[in-house]
């Protein structure tokens, strides 16, 4: 499995290989997370709605 990074502002999970977050576009990153969400439909989903996700992607739920 490739290696993630996740951005400490939106908390999206994307590729090690990328300098910032595709998403938001900070360059705030982190190594380490601990768990994930997967947004499919972020209009529909409740959990998405809770956390604040406006765009599908994955996500973490806790960045340290």
């Amino acid at each position: 499995m490739a290696k993630k990074k996740v951005c400490k502002s939106c908390r999206a999970l994307y590729d090690a290989g990328l300098a910032e977050c595709p998403l938001c576009g900070s360059n705030q990153t982190a190594t380490s997370s601990h768990g994930r969400i997967y947004v499919s439909d972020p209009e529909k989903s409740f959990v998405a709605q809770q956390v604040g996700i406006k765009r599908a992607g994955e996500y973490a739920i806790k960045v340290r």
